[in-house]
C-alpha cells in the first residue's frame, strides 16, 4: 500500500480540496479496500481499483460534510468554541498567499462535474494516459480528451489569470 500512498492520496485531496481531511480519507479508503480484497479481481490492475475506492471514499466526505455543514450553521458559534478554533495559517505573508492561492484552485477543481474532474485529476495529477482513464470510466479516448479539455476550461473561467 506504502506505493500507492502518495497517488491516492493526491486523487483524494483534488477530489475534496481539504488538505488535513484528505489523511483521513485515504485511511478509509485502506481499510475499506483491505476489506473488499476478495472483491479484486487479480487479472485487472490493483491502481485502477484502489483509485475507484479512493474517489468512492471522498465523495462520501463531500456528502457527510455537506451535512456537518448544514447542521453547524444551525448552531450559534458560542464563545467558547470560537476561542478553540485554531488559526493554522502560516506567519509569512508570501506562504499565506500561496496556501490561499492553492485551496482557491483546489475549491474550483472539487466544485467541477464529477465526470470532468475525474478524467483530469488522473490525468494532470496522477500522470495517467487518456487511454487507461477512458478504461477505468468506461468512456472512450475522445471522451476522455473532451472532458479534459472542458474541465480546464472551466477551470480557467474560475480562475484569475497568472500573474507575469
Amino acid at each position: 500500500m506504502r506505493r500507492h500512498r502518495e497517488p491516492l492520496l493526491r486523487l483524494i485531496r483534488a477530489h475534496t480540496g481539504a488538505n488535513d481531511e484528505s489523511v483521513d480519507v485515504l485511511q478509509d479508503c485502506f481499510v475499506a479496500a483491505f476489506a473488499s480484497l476478495g472483491q479484486l479481481d487479480l487479472t485487472r490492475p490493483m491502481r485502477p481499483w484502489l483509485a475507484r475506492v479512493a474517489i468512492n471514499k471522498a465523495r462520501d466526505w463531500r456528502r457527510r460534510r455537506t451535512v456537518r455543514q448544514f447542521f453547524s450553521m444551525a448552531l450559534p458559534l458560542t464563545p467558547d468554541i470560537a476561542a478553540s478554533i485554531a488559526d493554522d495559517a502560516p506567519g509569512a505573508e508570501t506562504l499565506l498567499t500561496d496556501r490561499a492561492a492553492l485551496n482557491f484552485t483546489m475549491a474550483a477543481l472539487a466544485s467541477l462535474p464529477t465526470n470532468l474532474k475525474e478524467p483530469l485529476i488522473l490525468s494532470a495529477f496522477d500522470g495517467w494516459p487518456q487511454a487507461a482513464i477512458g478504461d477505468f470510466l468506461g468512456i472512450s479516448e475522445k471522451a476522455v480528451e473532451t472532458r479534459i479539455s472542458r474541465a480546464r476550461q472551466r477551470l480557467r473561467a474560475l480562475l484569475p489569470a497568472p500573474n507575469g
